[in-house]
């Protein structure tokens, strides 16, 4: 046996799961996105994920109601203006899931 390595149970134990919310491709994208900006309009964020309108509403709407996104519906003249904002607790569910990541990859 390696001696890093005392048994199975033990590198098994040192892979945190990851939050299934953060996992997927477009919310994943969305979240970090978000880190970088103070907000952003959900034309921006549509434009930069290269996601259809209708599944980006789907995976706000997730983010929405797990905490991790505010989002705050106006208007722009007669127009809807939809903004998106990341939340503390997202902030904090991201930085988790990239320190669980580094565990799988290093």
């Amino acid at each position: 046996m390696h001696p890093d390595i005392t048994s199975k149970n033990s590198i098994v134990s040192e892979f945190k799961p990851l939050d299934p919310l953060l996992h997927s491709q477009l919310r994943l994208a969305v979240m970090s996105l978000l880190l970088s900006v103070e907000e952003a309009e959900f034309t921006f964020i549509k434009e930069k994920t290269e996601s259809t309108a209708g599944n980006l509403s789907v995976q706000l709407d997730k983010l929405e109601k797990a905490g991790y996104l505010a989002i705050e519906k106006s208007f722009r003249g007669k127009r809807p203006l939809t903004t998106c904002k990341i939340t503390q607790k997202g902030v904090k569910a991201f930085e988790a899931y990239v320190e669980n990541l580094k565990n799988y990859i290093s």
